[in-house]
């Protein structure tokens, strides 16, 4: 089984619901790191030196390749990425190796050739 990390950053007030929805779409888990800081094309706002922007989280989610793409979709869509310039984004990179997801193979096994 092969596997891909999707990581993604999103603003803080979507964090759960885009949780909710990588796990519909069949994502086993993620690991969550609060309070990120990021500038995009347009500098960040700043009043008296304390920044305007909302915090981001940085999302880690290791899945299946075969379910990859219908797992990062769905983040974009709940998390408004193409609708709203600066909500965050979300990209894959490939997985040479992982050890640790003995209990995830075998819940996605089923699904994954499902799939195939």
């Amino acid at each position: 089984m092969h596997f891909k990390l999707i990581i993604t950053f999103v603003k803080d007030s979507k964090t759960d619901a885009v949780m909710d929805a990588t796990r519909e779409a069949g994502a086993t888990g993620a690991t969550v790191i609060n309070n990120a800081r990021g500038e995009g094309l347009e500098k960040t706002k700043t009043f008296f030196g304390l920044s305007l922007e909302t915090q981001r989280d940085v999302l880690l989610f290791l899945v299946e390749e075969h379910m990859s793409r219908a797992i990062i979709e769905k983040i974009s869509d709940v998390a408004g990425f193409e609708k709203d310039p600066g909500s965050g984004i979300a990209f894959q990179i490939d997985v040479e190796d992982a050890v640790g997801v003995a209990k995830q193979i075998e819940e996605l096994s089923e699904a994954v050739e499902e799939q195939i």
